[in-house]
């Protein structure tokens, strides 16, 4: 929600929400598009869903640049989150999005976002996997 509050009165930068329809808060922060999925989404819809999506906002907006906030509230055992991805689900958004992007000439820059577990190391082992994406794009497009 913050972004979309930050970002709400300038036109350059649209924002797009990605986000289980029936989660807090109650009064959502409106995103240039918003996108409320179904509780319980597992890997092959969100998959699914982010293939249709983001290639036709990417050509529709035209960035010069995404800020990715690739939140890990998505994941099944996340205590708030209410989607269901897995450890490979989230390995797999991360690398569709930044290669979407990057084969698509624009620059990503991720940063990590929601994400609430009692054991931070999960925690932080859910978030690796955008870094160790982004290592891997680095290299394949030799950036």
């Amino acid at each position: 929600d913050g972004t979309a509050v930050c970002l709400q009165d300038e036109p350059r930068a649209p924002t797009l929400s990605v986000h289980c329809q029936s989660n807090f808060p109650a009064r959502k922060a409106v995103s240039t598009l918003d996108v409320g999925l179904p509780d319980k989404m597992d890997d092959q819809g969100y998959m699914r869903m982010l293939s249709e999506l983001i290639p036709g906002v990417l050509q529709e907006w035209k960035p010069d640049l995404v800020l990715y906030d690739a939140g890990v509230d998505v994941h099944k055992q996340d205590s708030l989150g209410r989607l269901s991805l897995s450890d490979q689900g989230l390995a797999r958004r991360e690398a569709m999005v930044l290669d979407t992007c990057l084969s698509a000439g624009i620059p990503v820059a991720g940063v990590v976002g929601g994400g609430y577990d009692p054991d931070l190391g999960v925690l932080a082992e859910r978030h690796m996997h955008l870094h160790r994406c982004a290592l891997a794009m680095w290299r394949d497009y030799k950036l």
